[in-house]
């Protein structure tokens, strides 16, 4: 049995929970840093016949070659136990420890024959998918839908997956049951969200002709104001007090918090803040701030920061974070992505979030507090950024047994085959000239080099002339010309990323479908060693913010509530998408309307926002639906189409039908024909109604 765990912390935490179980000395192996040789002390531990072996995910790749080698493994049956089974269980590394540990040696190829090409991709695609030897079990608390097909078991196994078949966990302990029995927390019974309002001022006219991409510049704009001393110092308060108030006398004093932050830089900027106030006020208490590798020092001063630098954790002394944080005065843990999922820390009962969470990492973060311990029965969450609806969502999910809604096409791989060989960027037989190289035991770095250079040389220089043609075109204004150029570099982009798309998906489809083309397979190949040598795409325009000001800032308690996990669950949707990307122009903005919108967007009760999705997505969508708009736009033009009574009637069925989820805009709508004809304006021009009926395929 192998014990594979998908990062050090939960590897440890495994470790101790094998070893309390072990009757039989000798019987657990670990394979740790202590070990030396981590491939080699796993071969041997599979060599003296261990029973467990514990390792993390990282480690075992390279104990790959290894392992197959020796007798050992031949005609055994192996369990692999996957603990908090994340993406990386269902990637590549999971698809070679698939094949490695087969039972099945390839012995129909022969012993020390020749191999034809087509022979050894055909059997090392049957390998990947093969399961005879080998049984898997997973364990996870949010999985994800590559992790339900990937390890989920059919109703019926021996008939093929479908609406009746699909793949379901083999057991469930739900989060419901859990809570239910007292084995965790339920961490939404006081959860406050609360609510940013600003006003920027943009200082010098500099901008006003300057066009920039509107998501850039929303997110550049966004960063600034999250990094922006006034906006921290404001909310340091916020957090240390309600500490002190509300989380600070539980447990007897021993309760500790969490502030989970959205980069390294502002962890540091926080944590700086957070012992400047603390010190300030004279509060007996200290901070942990707790991230990977290091960060430029925010104030300019010396050397990069790590989390092990005196300046910010000088109470560590040579110990891990973790251990440090059992300290009685450790009270306030602050993070950037470290210790948001697999931290363990029973004495947490408050977090304080300042980052945007979705979906399954909402759950994972929230659920830091959910350990049970002697004592707590109450948790605090105060949110600066997400809305209660959409967390509330995120757990619903995952309360009781998280369901597929339909198992993932694989024919999403022939699909996305096809728009990649019509690009016109490579032929069959650069493809082949890597192949072979690629399978050949002998080739050497040279020929590698040989076979890919043609291919990267070609695509390098077309997207290098492709960016110098729009850099000049911008310099000399020309719109037509840029607009051409930007098509060319984004056209390049959009090659990349489909051929990402492809080893990502068939990494995964792989494992459960034998798809018995080679072809599929040579392409996997090819691309996977062509991708690291496309270096582009990596530039970006900058906005410039100097000239920006923070005039008006508020920070809105919005009330402590108590999210409801009941009601409808969530399924998680198949993969698709994938591939599906054009070239197309990006919305435009200067730089001051993006700022008036960003005011708008915080300020008003209906923003701009609101109204682009009320108008874009709500209305626009539920006239999509209608079978007679669509005829119509058929079979008239623009102008008649707009003229219809049934266009009238139908808009205002889709108004009403909007009014529960958006009752400011609906009531104004029903009540005001000229607001009405405002809206269908709206949807005949820049929504594109009518163009979308056209290209919208009979139902």
């Amino acid at each position: 049995m192998i014990v594979v765990s998908d990062r050090n912390v939960i590897d440890a935490q495994l470790q101790d929970a094998l070893f309390a179980f072990e009757r039989t000395k000798g019987v657990v192996a670990t394979i740790t840093t202590d070990s030396g040789s981590k491939s080699t002390a796993l071969a041997d531990a599979l060599d003296a016949g261990k029973k467990v072996i514990v390792c993390t995910m990282q480690t075992f790749p390279f104990a790959l070659e290894a392992v197959r080698e020796r007798a050992a493994t031949q005609g055994k049956r192996f369990a692999v136990i996957a603990d908090e089974a994340h993406s990386s269980q269902a990637g590549e590394t999971a698809a070679k420890l698939k094949a490695v540990l087969s039972p099945e040696e390839l012995a129909e190829l022969g012993d020390g024959g020749e191999y034809g090409i087509e022979d050894q991709l055909a059997a090392t695609m049957t390998a990947r998918a093969a399961k005879d030897g080998v049984t898997y079990v997973a364990f996870t608390a949010t999985p994800k839908t590559k992790t339900v097909e990937l390890f989920g078991r059919r109703p019926r196994p021996d008939e093929p997956a479908g609406e009746t078949n699909k793949p379901a966990p083999f057991h469930v302990y739900s989060m419901r049951q859990a809570i239910e029995e007292g084995f965790i927390l339920d961490v939404l019974r006081n959860y406050t969200p609360y609510k940013l309002a600003f006003r920027l001022a943009n200082g010098g006219e500099e901008f006003d002709e300057r066009e920039v991409e509107k998501s850039a510049a929303m997110k550049g704009i966004m960063r600034w104001v999250r990094l922006h001393p006034y906006n921290i110092a404001q909310k340091v308060q916020i957090v240390v007090e309600h500490f002190r108030e509300n989380v600070a006398p539980l447990l007897e004093g021993k309760a500790k918090a969490m502030v989970v932050l959205a980069s390294r830089l502002e962890a540091v900027r926080w944590q700086l803040a957070i012992d400047r106030y603390i010190k300030s006020q004279g509060y007996r208490m200290c901070t942990l701030v707790a991230f990977s590798g290091d960060i430029a020092d925010p104030e300019g001063e010396g050397e990069p920061l790590t989390e092990t630098s005196a300046r910010l954790n000088p109470t560590l002394k040579g110990r891990d974070i973790r251990e440090a944080f059992t300290d009685d005065d450790a009270k306030i843990l602050l993070v950037a992505n470290k210790f948001q999922t697999g931290f363990d820390q029973p004495l947490l009962c408050g977090m304080y979030v300042d980052r945007r969470l979705a979906g399954i990492q909402a759950v994972q973060t929230l659920s830091r507090l959910n350990r049970a311990h002697p004592g707590k029965d109450t948790t605090y969450v105060l949110d600066f950024v997400n809305s209660s609806e959409e967390v509330l969502q995120a757990f619903r999910t995952y309360y009781e047994t998280a369901k597929i809604s339909a198992e993932t096409n694989p024919d999403l791989i022939f699909d996305l085959r096809a728009k990649l060989d019509a690009s016109g960027h490579y032929d069959t037989f650069e493809v082949e000239r890597l192949v072979k190289v690629e399978l050949d035991p002998h080739a050497t770095q040279g020929q590698l080099i040989s076979a890919l250079e043609p291919v990267a040389q070609r695509l390098l220089v077309l997207y290098k002339q492709a960016y110098a043609r729009m850099l000049e075109a911008q310099a000399r204004n020309d719109k037509t010309a840029t607009d051409d150029a930007r098509d060319e570099v984004n056209a390049l982009l959009l090659f990349k990323g489909d051929m990402q798309a492809f080893v990502r998906m068939y990494t995964f489809l792989s494992q459960i479908f034998d798809y018995g083309s080679t072809d599929i397979e040579k392409r996997f190949l090819f691309y996977k060693r062509l991708i690291p040598l496309l270096e582009f795409g990596r530039e970006r325009d900058g906005v410039d913010l100097s000239g920006v000001r923070l005039t008006h800032h508020t920070l809105k308690d919005e009330g402590k509530r108590t999210l409801d996990v009941g009601g409808d669950r969530p399924a998680l949707p198949p993969i698709g998408g994938v591939g599906t990307g054009s070239v197309q122009d990006k919305q435009k903005a200067l730089l001051a309307e993006i700022i008036a919108k960003v005011n708008d967007l915080f300020e008003g009760e209906l923003t701009d926002d609101d109204q682009l999705i009320y108008v874009n997505n709500v209305l626009k969508g539920k006239l999509l639906e209608s079978e007679t708009l669509r005829v119509q736009a058929r079979n008239n033009s623009k102008a008649q189409f707009g003229t219809s009574p049934n266009l009238d009637n139908e808009l205002v069925n889709a108004i009403m039908d909007a009014l529960v989820a958006h009752e400011k805009m609906s009531s104004q709508a029903l009540n005001s024909a000229k607001v009405r004809q405002g809206l269908k304006d709206i949807l005949l021009g820049p929504g594109q109604l009518y163009e979308a009926l056209r290209d919208k395929n009979p139902s």
